[in-house]
This record gives structure tokens, sequence and C-alpha cells, in this order.
């Protein structure tokens, strides 16, 4: 037999949690760094908001959230406008959600087909998931036409007045869907559908054809057709679309257009593993 000396030892691997990882409890949390989160990510949801503003909504004296405020600030993830007297997020915010996205393959794996989506059609291709009532662009190949739609990565639009939006809102379904219906929806222009009856009419429509139009719903001049991303369990997840001016999507190249978008998002899902629901 073998001697201890003589066995191979494995090096014991590097713990990524400490034993007992599974205890949630208030000793295993830091509280000022829960109530900094807390701070950034109402900060983030917003426009910009005074200190008066934060301490009022989250509940919190103002001396606490300054002391906050201005250590993000030094760390650059938010931001103080001193003309406005508002905050705002700040742009390593940004920078560390960018390595976020590098990390998922959601981003990765969309890139070649946006780009074969821009080229088949000659228009600029996106890529969104939901963020609380908004889309998110996290993804876009531009198109090379001087007039082109431009949602550079972190821009938020209304999920309602957004091709990708109303894409995801159709395969939504119970109180999820009903909770943002349920919210003021702000009419951008004279074909926003702001009203729930309406949209929900839209979103029927958009079940049975697998596919959503933006007519101008957002921004006069511009058009958006889109289609929803699907994961391992058939949840919508992202969407992908074509965006621009009405004088080169026009109506009548909607079906051409949407099968163009209709296919990238079917090729999305299934480079992430996901599953798409029947053709329609």
């Amino acid at each position: 037999m073998d001697s201890p000396k003589d066995a191979e030892i494995t090096p014991r691997r590097a713990r990524g949690r400490p034993r007992g990882w599974e205890d949630n409890s208030a000793q295993n949390t830091i509280k000022s760094l829960d109530r900094a989160m807390e701070v950034l990510d109402y900060l983030s949801a917003r426009p910009g908001l005074t200190l008066s503003e934060l301490a009022s909504d989250l509940q919190q004296s103002p001396a606490t959230v300054y002391r906050i405020l201005v250590t993000l600030e030094g760390r650059r993830m938010v931001e103080f406008d001193p003309t406005e007297q508002l905050w705002h997020v700040g742009p390593q915010s940004f920078v560390i959600g960018a390595r976020f996205l590098r990390r998922t393959s959601l981003v990765e794996r969309a890139r070649p087909i946006l780009r074969t989506l821009m080229e088949d059609t000659g228009e600029t291709a996106n890529l969104g998931i939901v963020r609380e009532a908004s889309v998110l662009f996290v993804s876009q190949v531009e198109t090379h036409e001087s007039i082109r739609a431009f949602f550079p990565p972190g821009t938020l639009s209304p999920l309602h007045a957004s091709g990708i939006g109303k894409a995801l809102l159709a395969e939504m379904g119970g109180d999820r869907l009903e909770k943002l219906l349920a919210r003021d929806m702000e009419r951008f222009t004279e074909h926003t559908l702001a009203e729930p009856e309406a949209l929900r009419a839209d979103l029927a429509a958009i079940r049975t054809r697998g596919y959503s139009i933006d007519a101008e719903e957002k921004n006069l001049g511009m058009r958006c057709i889109a289609a929803a991303v699907f994961d391992a369990s058939g949840e919508a997840v992202a969407g992908v679309s074509v965006s621009g001016p009405t004088i080169r999507i026009r109506e009548e190249s909607t079906d051409e257009t949407s099968r163009a978008v209709m296919r990238a998002a079917r090729e999305l899902t299934a480079a992430i593993g996901g599953v798409s629901p029947p053709e329609r």
C-alpha cells in the first residue's frame, strides 16, 4: 500500500462562498451596501432626481442618502448635475452592465444574426430586453444609409410604444401584463396606442401573425418591425427588430421585412438553446 506521502494529492479548490452561504439573514448582509444598491437601482430607472426626492421616495434620511451618493459618485456610479441639482446614474454603471452583457451568450450570439438582418433589409437591426416597463436596447447594427434609426446600447424605450416592446408584451400574460397595462402610458404621437383596450387588440394581432409593427408610435416618420426571442423554457426573453424611416420601410414591404425579422428571431432563439413557438 502506498504511503500517504506517495499518494497523489489533489489541491482543494478555493470556495466561491463560505460555509453556510445559504443563510441570507441580516448577519450575512451589509446593510449600508444594501442601502447603496437600493439607491443606485432606484436612480437608474429614472431620468434624474434631487436629493430630497430620493430620500423621500426611499424613506431614508437625506444625510444617509447623501453619503451614499457621494460614495457612488467617487466610483462614477452616479453623477451630479449642479445646474439642475439632479442626481443621475453614472457612466461606470453602464461599464459594469456592459461587462455583464459580454458574459451572456445572448448579445454575443446575436451580433452575426443582427448583421445579416441589417444586410438583408438594408435597415438598422436591434436587440432589446425588458427592463421594468421599458425596452433596454443592448445591441445594434446600424445601416449604412445616411438617414437611420439610432438606439445605442443602454437606451430605454417604453414597451407600449416600441416594436420590440410590443412583441414582448404580446408574449406576456396574467398579472404581469395587467400590471404593465395598468400604468399610465404616455402618448408620443397621434399613432401611439396609449389606451389599454387598443393596445390589447394590437397585442392579440401580434400573437396571431408573430411580429409587431411600430408605425410612427414613438417617433413620427419612423417604422419598426420586431419579433420575440425565446429561451429554453419557451419564455420570451428578448426581441429583435429593424427600424428606419417610413420612406424606406413602407407598408407594402411589411411582409418581406417581417419574414426577415422572424427568421432572425428564430435563428437567435436556436442559437441560445431556446424553443420557438410553432410558425404562425
